[in-house]
């Protein structure tokens, strides 16, 4: 009889002895076999599992080593040492190889049950510990006195990205990217000296807003299917739709003097703002129309260069917000928000009236006049590229 013909029946003979519950017998049988063919990881395991059933926790894990040493991607012995490091109160260390069995078998189908069974005791065991450090880690900062939404938004975003609770959003823009600018989701109002005088003007840019309302139809489709748009707005209720609308006072660098004329206070106010002057392209101003319920989906902006200003203007009782990141502020009539549309951003209107807020794009504070003049003369030459 050949050695492997030898090793195969000793090996169902010893797993016979561990099913019939003789487990001194079957831990004797695999030592044997492992001591005759130690590169046979059955016998190895047999040995882990007879020894754990013994609750000799140190030779179950020695064995199940031999088999992670040779097979460092075995998820069934990755879960058997969590189990056991875990049934030993060594949670953390059994935390290492559960993770490492997630991360094998992530996106993978149809796995055995007892898999999927090991995979979910590490899910939980991820949960429990999760919880237990921020539990931990929070208290400890209240010790030293930091008190959650007082002490410092940006740390407060960061605890929640360090336990998992958020995502790290950057800037993404669909167009041109400009490197080394901070990565910041909104901007604060008092960051803007010219700001103060245009938001002392709402009342006036109201009334102006109130009265072309009650005219003729100014506003018209945000986004339409024939526009060169990012793929989010296809085939969603927004597009070549009243549902969010918009009536320019400037649009692609140039005055439409059909709301100019009615907006004569509103056109003055924008004055103040550092409008970036792109031929052909910005800046672009308006009185943007979100309907009651309509929610504009996730997307980024076309570039980092430039920061988006809303005015809210008209502003229902619980209208709902803006999230830029993994920041989201409600609009409050009078109080700009200001923020990096190159950040995934998205808006909804969850009240029963429609909201206005006067939008518009204005350099970012910290790029110097020649950057500035950079960019524009980039994105004229751009535009200028001849349609071959």
């Amino acid at each position: 009889m050949s050695d492997t013909s030898s090793n195969a029946l000793q090996l169902q003979s010893a797993i016979a002895l561990l099913q019939q519950g003789k487990l001194q017998q079957a831990r004797h049988s695999f030592q044997h076999l492992c001591n005759q063919a130690p590169n046979l990881t059955h016998a190895w395991f047999g040995l882990a599992f007879a020894c754990s059933q013994l609750e000799d926790f140190v030779a179950s894990i020695s064995a199940i080593e031999n088999v992670l040493a040779k097979e460092p991607k075995n998820v069934k012995a990755l879960i058997f040492k969590a189990d056991q490091l875990a049934y030993n109160q060594q949670e953390r260390s059994a935390l290492a190889f559960y993770e490492g069995a997630l991360q094998l078998t992530e996106g993978q189908q149809n796995l055995p049950d007892e898999i999927v069974r090991g995979l979910q005791r590490g899910l939980a065991l991820r949960e429990k510990h999760d919880n237990q450090y921020s539990d931990y880690l929070l208290e400890a900062l209240q010790k030293k006195g930091y008190q959650r939404g007082k002490t410092s938004r940006r740390f407060d975003e960061a605890l929640d990205i360090s336990f998992g609770k958020k995502e790290i959003f950057l800037q993404q823009p669909t167009r041109f990217y400009f490197p080394g600018l901070p990565q910041r989701a909104f901007f604060e109002r008092d960051e803007f000296p010219w700001l103060g005088e245009l938001e002392a003007k709402t009342p006036e840019i109201k009334a102006e807003l109130e009265v072309m309302l009650g005219g003729k139809e100014l506003f018209s489709p945000y986004l339409d299917s024939g526009s060169n748009e990012p793929n989010f707005v296809k085939h969603l209720d927004i597009v070549d739709s009243l549902n969010w609308s918009a009536a320019y006072l400037w649009h692609y660098g140039k005055l439409d003097e059909s709301i100019t004329r009615q907006c004569p206070i509103t056109t003055q106010a924008l004055n103040s703002a550092p409008l970036p002057f792109i031929a052909g392209q910005t800046p672009v101003a308006l009185f943007s129309k979100l309907k009651a319920g309509v929610k504009i989906p996730p997307h980024h902006g076309l570039l980092n260069t430039r920061l988006i200003c809303h005015l809210p203007i008209i502003v229902p009782k619980d209208c709902g917000g803006l999230r830029v990141g993994n920041q989201t502020r409600e609009w409050e009539e009078g109080k700009a928000l200001i923020f990096d549309d190159s950040v995934e951003h998205e808006a909804w209107n969850h009240s029963n009236d429609e909201r206005v807020v006067l939008l518009f794009d204005i350099w970012r504070p910290e790029l110097t006049e020649d950057e500035r003049r950079l960019i524009t003369d980039m994105l004229v030459a751009v535009d200028e590229y001849p349609d071959l």
